[in-house]
């Protein structure tokens, strides 16, 4: 069955972009403009999945994402421009399952929705889905917690994703440019050095170094069994 995705999105440009992308992937779109008519919009078409601009017209989004939290588990994607840690967080607070900061691109939203959609089809199958555990870290992919020697620890969104990404993939190594394109899109221009850093910032905040450096190549997690 063909799914729907609603998007509040007050840039036409994006939205434009947006729907004839994910209509050209097999999805049925319907837009909003500002948070009233996107509260309104998702009342009247019962979407599977929105993606949410923060910056809306008359509602933010963040109060839309509150609002119809009250009346629903449907999948929400927040989109923004604002990439701080406090914005992120605020997002994740107000029950957001993803967020993607802007500039991104198109294959990483497909992939994005793709990935939040099986989470929810999957979420009644146990209790324990979502949770990755090695050795002394734990990642819940549905609240953006992670644990490292039971304490909490903070991570910004791309740290999760990098982390989320190698943990899933253990023994495979991902070059700069791999980790790149599927973190920061596949438009990404700018220093790959942006990578050391995340993984600089990982390593610190975890406290436990379980992300091992492949020299001339890049970075991988070692499988837990080894």
């Amino acid at each position: 069955m063909t799914k729907t995705i609603l998007i509040i999105e007050d840039e036409k440009a994006i939205q434009n972009i947006l729907k004839a992308f994910l209509e050209d992937d097999g999805y049925q779109v319907e837009t909003a403009d500002d948070g009233i008519e996107g509260i309104a919009k998702f009342r009247q078409c019962h979407p599977d999945i929105v993606l949410l601009d923060l910056m809306l017209p008359k509602v933010d989004g963040f109060a839309v994402c509150e609002i119809l939290r009250k009346e629903t588990d449907t999948p929400i994607i927040m989109l923004t421009a604002l990439d701080d840690d406090a914005s992120q967080m605020k997002g994740f607070d107000a029950l957001a399952d993803d967020y993607i900061t802007k500039p991104f691109s198109m294959p990483l939203v497909v992939r994005r929705i793709e990935a939040v959609l099986r989470r929810t089809e999957s979420g009644n199958e146990g209790e324990n889905d979502g949770i990755i555990r090695y050795k002394q870290i734990s990642l819940d992919t549905e609240s953006y917690e992670v644990l490292a020697e039971g304490k909490t620890v903070s991570l910004t969104a791309r740290e999760f994703e990098i982390l989320k990404l190698l943990l899933e993939n253990q023994g495979r190594v991902f070059s700069r440019d791999n980790l790149l394109s599927s973190i920061w899109g596949y438009d990404y221009f700018g220093d790959e050095k942006i990578v050391n850093t995340h993984i600089k910032n990982i390593r610190r905040k975890l406290n436990v170094d379980y992300i091992e450096t492949v020299r001339g190549v890049g970075y991988k997690i070692e499988k837990e069994n080894q």
